[in-house]
């Protein structure tokens, strides 16, 4: 952890008592700050309260009092996903208080070597590889953190200048992360995710962009070059562009041909060797083998993690086969990308179970992969009858049920042996479930009590 003084003496306010909001509180008073700590709810377990209070914090909750803004805070620390919109975070920004995010505080803390990772989709998937890639050949620590759901800060805590951390950031961290330098910054893809945040298309991107601003050209940005507009995106980075690609041949990074990774030019190895499956796979990593080449990894060191490595829960994670059938729970995939993604990597009968929070759009975009690779849809959520008319227009059986875990014995009654059953929403879980974690965890326990097995 590096020492810094910044925070001596000033008075600082942590919105959200997320993980991340938590443990900024905490960090702060270690750096010398005066933290008063708020968050909308009231915490159901009053252990936080009495954790963050033990620690000299000034806890406030239950509200976002529009009087916090007059009580003179030097710095505000906000939770991500709270919106710029919102009344006190819109005086703040009125009143020109700094407005960072705890991934802000993390680099500020951070000794050691910064890989970052971003994108529409991917970003989980390509943060482990990355982190196991390097971790194979690391002399030191190899970490990963931030928005894969470990705090960036408590991690940045207890690493040292040799260390090395992968952070998955998303583009509302990367709001309020001014300063963060990455000397390797990945860009997965990117979509028209998270608009009803950022407004436009154009401001999302830009918030996707703030992980290379601070980038030279003795930095690196790897980013997919499968698209024109990516490859024009790079062009606003200062850092040296190293491109991965499924589709197009680079010498300047990583590439796919005839059936084969190459890094560089340099045989790396089969992609029919990678474990996981589906095209998005192969892209996730392409990503992760630049970023490892770059940090001086081996082939037999890539090789060893993409021949074992089975997925991250809730991101097409295999969760068993049961009389000849395969389940799959892709419970991530909240936007119709995904759900396209996840499709394409099956060449076998598709039971298809999706829905969810109707955000105002239809799925027109997916009849062409229902009609490639769906066998028949159980659909549900506040979105089933759009699922529904898709999968009409595809030519697709459909049924309807609750949810996703009344779907599970569902779709058993429809499977036969050499189908794949697969959750991929297509959609937000937030109609019935907390979150998608939540909706794939609910799911993996109808398969096991449908199985009487579990999960391997």
């Amino acid at each position: 952890m590096k020492k810094i003084d910044e925070y001596q003496g000033k008075k600082v306010l942590v919105m959200g008592f997320g993980i991340s909001g938590i443990n900024a509180a905490h960090l702060l008073v270690k750096l010398g700050a005066n933290v008063t700590a708020n968050d909308k709810a009231t915490p159901k377990n009053n252990d936080i309260v009495d954790d963050l209070e033990a620690d000299g914090i000034k806890v406030i909750t239950g509200d976002n009092p529009i009087s916090l803004a007059n009580e003179g805070f030097d710095v505000v620390v906000k939770n991500p996903g709270i919106p710029y919109d919102n009344p006190l975070v819109a005086a703040f920004v009125k009143q020109g208080i700094p407005i960072i995010t705890e991934a802000e505080l993390g680099w500020q803390i951070f000794d050691g070597h910064l890989v970052s990772v971003t994108g529409s989709n991917g970003k989980t998937t390509t943060t482990t590889l990355t982190q196991l890639m390097i971790a194979e050949n690391a002399k030191h620590q190899v970490k990963y953190a931030g928005n894969i759901g470990i705090s960036f800060s408590k991690i940045a805590e207890d690493l040292g200048p040799d260390d090395t951390l992968i952070t998955e950031l998303s583009s509302f961290q990367l709001l309020g992360a001014p300063t963060i330098h990455p000397h390797i910054a990945i860009i997965t893809n990117i979509f028209s995710n998270h608009l009803d945040y950022h407004k436009t298309r154009e401001n999302y991107i830009n918030a996707k962009l703030n992980i290379t601003r601070n980038q030279t050209k003795d930095d690196f940005l790897v980013i997919n070059w499968d698209r024109d507009e990516w490859q024009k995106i790079a062009q606003r980075s200062q850092a040296t562009v190293v491109p991965f690609s499924r589709l197009n041949k680079s010498h300047e990074g990583s590439y796919v041909e005839d059936g084969m990774i190459y890094w560089r030019g340099q045989e790396v190895m089969p992609t029919k060797d990678i474990r996981l499956i589906g095209p998005q796979n192969v892209e996730n990593a392409l990503a992760a083998i630049a970023a490892a080449k770059l940090s001086g990894v081996t082939n037999d060191a890539i090789k060893k993690v993409l021949t074992t490595f089975s997925g991250v829960r809730h991101r097409l994670q295999y969760v068993m086969e049961y009389q000849e059938r395969l389940f799959y729970n892709d419970s991530k995939s909240t936007d119709i990308e995904a759900t396209e993604v996840a499709l394409q990597g099956f060449d076998r009968p598709v039971i298809l179970l999706a829905g969810g929070l109707d955000r105002g759009y239809t799925f027109e975009r997916l009849v062409p992969y229902f009609k490639k690779h769906v066998k028949a849809m159980i659909v549900f959520g506040e979105c089933k009858d759009k699922m529904k008319d898709a999968g009409n227009q595809a030519g697709v059986p459909v049924i309807e049920s609750e949810n996703a875990i009344t779907a599970v014995p569902e779709a058993w009654k429809l499977s036969e042996p050499g189908d794949v059953i697969l959750l991929s929403p297509a959609n937000a879980s937030w109609d019935q479930f907390p979150s998608f974690e939540v909706r794939g965890d609910k799911f993996i326990e109808a398969v096991e009590e449908l199985t009487g097995k579990k999960e391997q």
